[in-house]
C-alpha cells in the first residue's frame, strides 16, 4: 500500500487555480461593461435618428402647409417632439425645388366653385423638399427628402417651376 500525499503539496497549485479563474471572471465581467456600454451607445444613437427623423417630417409638414412654392431663402423650423415646452430640434428646410412638371387635367374639387378658374391649362409639378436635422450634442444629423405633387395653374408654373 502507497501513503497518501502530504496535503501541504497541493496548496500551491490550489492558489494558482483559484488566481487563474479570478483573472478569468475579471475579464468576462470587464467585457460584460464594454458590451452593455456599446449597446447603450448604439440605442441612443438610434433614438436620435428616429426623433431627428420625425422632426424633419414635421418640419417638413409645416413647410408643404404653406405657400412654399414661392420660397427662396432656407428656413430653420424649431421642433418640440415631446411637447415640453423647449426645443428639441432645428431643423434647416432648404427652398423647396420643382424637378418636373407635367400637363394635367382639371382640378377636381368637389366643395369649391370653379368659376374663376377655366378647365384647362394645369400642371402637375413634382416639388422636392429636403430637410435636414443636426444635434449639437452628438453632431450627427440626418436628412431627409420628401417630394410633393402640386397642381398649378400655367401662370403658377411658369413662374414657380421653370
Amino acid at each position: 500500500m502507497k501513503p497518501f500525499p502530504s496535503p501541504y503539496i497541493h496548496r500551491g497549485a490550489t492558489l494558482i487555480v483559484g488566481l487563474v479563474m479570478l483573472t478569468v471572471i475579471t475579464l468576462m465581467v470587464i467585457s460584460a461593461f464594454t458590451l452593455s456600454s456599446t449597446n447603450l451607445k448604439s440605442v441612443g444613437n438610434m433614438q436620435f435618428r428616429n426623433e431627428a427623423i420625425a422632426a424633419a417630417n414635421k418640419a417638413i409638414e409645416q413647410v408643404v402647409g404653406s405657400a412654399f412654392t414661392t420660397g427662396t431663402t432656407t428656413q430653420s423650423i424649431n421642433v418640440d417632439i415631446n411637447n415640453d415646452g423647449t426645443v428639441d430640434y432645428v431643423v434647416s428646410v432648404a427652398p423647396p425645388v420643382c424637378i418636373r412638371a407635367s400637363v394635367g387635367g382639371a382640378p377636381v374639387l368637389s366643395s369649391v366653385s370653379l368659376t374663376n378658374m377655366s378647365t384647362t391649362g394645369f400642371w402637375n409639378t413634382v416639388w422636392d423638399i429636403d430637410a435636414t436635422v443636426t444635434d449639437v450634442v452628438s453632431g450627427g444629423s440626418v436628412r431627409v427628402h420628401s417630394a410633393v405633387r402640386v397642381l398649378r395653374t400655367d401662370t403658377q408654373k411658369t413662374t414657380e417651376c421653370p
